[in-house]
């Protein structure tokens, strides 16, 4: 250690006195093929004085009085409702150019910027006539939609940035310069510094998908790799229960196979770069997914027909990931020919299973748009087994529909109508659907941590009862297990024909462990048990699962859906050494496992493009709505900072000062240079002497 000298100075930046920089999430602009969405700065940053809206009162006083605008509103999410926000966007625009959200979620209600209706112009509803408005949901009527407590905020165009501040110290900033400097004698404010923030969110894009990549691709011919948007991408994984065969290229074609679909969701959104959980909107049916699939895994012998799992992503934006499966499925190109397997087409599908939001894990709901058998089989297996094995689970006839949940399969039923779909749902009840507080607190889930007492890789006995000595009663684990464990042995008893006859369930430790990763720490035993043995630790945050842009490398989510599966439905190579692993190439993997010590795993897990074929066709016509259109704008900073905004007399009085003083040196440098000569003895030179010769006598 190297002491510092004592006359050691320390130097500081000027700016970094004036200005306190402010730790927080964007709200960023997206578009589609007619509007914009979302939000922006002006280019180099908005700015506006810290203004507290604690009642509509305040709100009054920014349209009425607003005596030192620009503003910049602080809100909390209480009062952060469609009515507020859109009057200070229509009624107090001129006056305000920043709005800053609090976290302060105390005694919240309910808090969702999703629309009533989730991807209204992309569902089945958008294509066929259906009945009455009875079929439809209704975005006017919170009774009749999916989302009723949807404020529609994350649909809407702002002209000023929206910033939330989540950490306390960093809104104790704020609140200490608001009361400081803001928060007395209101109405004369304009008279004294006040204390402001500048937010530089600045959005490339504009007006629509179509011009906005119309504008790049323009640019781009003149100024290479210049975008202002990029198309909504990502990735879907799939695995099959069996092995597919192996086959030439001049024998694949597609054949007679029979596949079981089952699907669900990966992704959310909110409204905030970086944040949002999606706990309850997708991580609940993506976790009864998983679990089924392991216990499918374990139980289920040989048959005849083959289960595909896949994990659909960018379902918040139209439906991106189903949209371009069912176009893989219609043209030949799923699965791709990498995987030197037969191509799998829409007559393959004998059903389709789409779990989709389970708000209610003790009340689940078939839904099906025409009439089909399988859905009344299902429900009917649903209210059996679960009075067989007392999992809780109330179940009721199948419903006939056209006003179906937000659901991939809506993809599908687009196409055709009479496609076999089957969607097992519960009625709405997320609070906080598509918003920063659909977290663990919305989900109750407290971690157990149980993974090295219990192998999560092995099915449960359910004679074991509610676990309360893990999780303690009514947890979400056992809820999910629950739920999971029912329409397994469901889709097992439609495979085999009989019924599921044994004592074992999915493992609830496996589910917890499964939260945990997606909803706290992806350094976990879970995640750690699908990676080599000697990897690096990972960083310890969940995995963000907003689908995002184009990238060269793997989403995090994406990658840790892929090696989950590797993990519970790959087979156990018994024996195999690394280096024999190694030796036998793709798709033998080689992980960790769940002692840590390192297994071989015949695997079957893949990926396909997430990304809409509205993108593909050069003349799309981007206001069909036939396909999702969604894309996001490029921004080259983002930041916030405050800082003490100087009073009108102050900033008066300094350019007075600054003119006088420019005045007064003009005056001396006019002077000073007239008489340069005689301040800088600069006079004429004196006459050289010349010398005479000397006279002589």
């Amino acid at each position: 250690m190297v002491s510092q000298p004592q006359n050691a100075v320390n130097g500081q930046r000027m700016k970094d006195n004036m200005y306190t920089p402010i730790n927080g999430a964007h709200c960023f602009r997206r578009l589609n093929g007619t509007h914009v969405t979302g939000c922006s700065s002006k280019n180099g940053g908005s700015v506006g004085v810290l203004h507290m809206i604690n009642s509509k009162a305040d709100i009054d006083f920014l349209v009425q009085k607003h005596p030192s605008p620009p503003y910049a509103p602080i809100v909390p999410p209480a009062l952060f409702t469609r009515e507020n926000i859109l009057r200070l966007r229509n009624e107090a625009g001129p006056y305000v150019s920043v709005l800053l959200l609090m976290n302060n979620a105390s005694g919240l209600q309910q808090f969702s910027q999703e629309s009533r209706c989730p991807n209204q112009y992309s569902g089945l509803s958008s294509v066929f006539k259906l009945n009455s408005d009875d079929q439809r949901c209704s975005v006017d009527r919170a009774e009749d939609s999916w989302n009723p407590w949807g404020s529609g905020l994350l649909l809407e165009d702002f002209p000023f940035p929206i910033f939330y501040v989540a950490d306390v110290a960093e809104m104790e900033k704020l609140i200490e310069c608001y009361e400081k400097f803001n928060a007395y004698d209101l109405d004369r404010q304009h008279q004294r510094s006040l204390c402001a923030i500048e937010v530089k969110a600045f959005m490339s894009a504009a007006v629509s998908t179509d011009i906005c990549m119309r504008r790049s691709n323009t640019y781009n011919s003149l100024i290479p790799a210049t975008k202002f948007c990029d198309p909504l991408q990502g990735k879907n994984v799939y695995a099959t229960l069996f092995p597919r065969p192996v086959v030439p290229e001049e024998q694949r074609v597609e054949g007679s196979e029979r596949i079981v679909l089952v699907s669900a969701r990966t992704d959310t959104t909110t409204m905030f770069d970086g944040w949002g959980l999606g706990a309850m909107d997708s991580v609940v049916p993506f976790s009864v997914l998983i679990s089924v699939a392991h216990f499918l895994a374990q139980v289920l012998p040989s048959n005849d027909r083959n289960v595909l799992f896949v994990f659909f992503n960018g379902e918040s934006y139209d439906y991106i990931g189903s949209q371009r499966f069912v176009f893989d499925l219609q043209t030949g190109a799923f699965p791709s020919r990498s995987t030197q397997t037969k191509p799998i087409s829409m007559d393959n599908i004998e059903l389709m299973i789409d779990i989709g939001s389970l708000d209610d894990l003790t009340d689940l709901q078939v839904y099906h748009a025409a009439p089909q058998p399988m859905a009344t089989k299902i429900a009917e297996l649903l209210r059996k087994i679960n009075l067989s094995y007392d999992f809780g689970i109330q179940s009721s006839q199948p419903i006939l529909t056209g006003n179906l949940p937000p659901v991939s399969a809506q993809s599908f039923l687009r196409e055709n109508i009479t496609f076999p779909a089957v969607i097992i749902a519960s009625r709405p009840g997320n609070r906080f659907y598509h918003s920063i507080y659909d977290d663990l607190e919305n989900l109750n889930y407290r971690y157990g941590n149980h993974s090295s007492n219990y192998n999560f890789t092995q099915l449960e006995s359910l004679d074991l009862g509610d676990r309360s000595e893990l999780y303690g009663k009514d947890s979400i684990q056992m809820r999910i297990r629950n739920a999971s464990t029912l329409i397994g042995m469901s889709i097992y008893e439609l495979l085999v024909g009989r019924a599921y006859d044994q004592r074992n369930g999915t493992n609830s430790v496996l589910i917890d462990e499964f939260l945990h990763c997606f909803l706290e720490s992806s350094d976990c035993p879970l995640f750690r048990a699908t990676l080599k043995p000697d990897a690096p630790r990972v960083y310890p945050a969940p995995p963000s699962r907003y689908i995002s842009v184009h990238t060269t490398i793997t989403a995090d989510a994406t990658g840790w859906t892929y090696r989950v599966l590797a993990l519970l439905l790959g087979r156990k190579v018994e024996n195999a050494t690394k280096a024999d692993c190694a030796a036998l190439h793709y798709p033998y993997q080689w992980m960790a496992g769940y002692g840590g010590g390192g297994e071989c795993r015949r695997t079957t897990q893949n990926m396909s493009l997430a990304l809409s074929p509205a993108f593909l066709n050069e003349t799309y016509d981007f206001t069909s709505y036939r396909y999702s259109t969604w894309t996001e704008s490029t921004w080259s900073e983002m930041s916030a900072r405050i800082f003490l905004r100087p009073s009108p007399w102050h900033e008066t009085l300094t350019l007075s000062i600054g003119i006088v003083v420019m005045v007064i040196s003009f005056v001396l440098v006019f002077l000073i240079n007239s008489r340069s000569d005689v301040l800088f003895n600069q006079s004429s030179s004196p006459k050289p002497i010349v010398a005479t010769q000397p006279t002589q006598c």
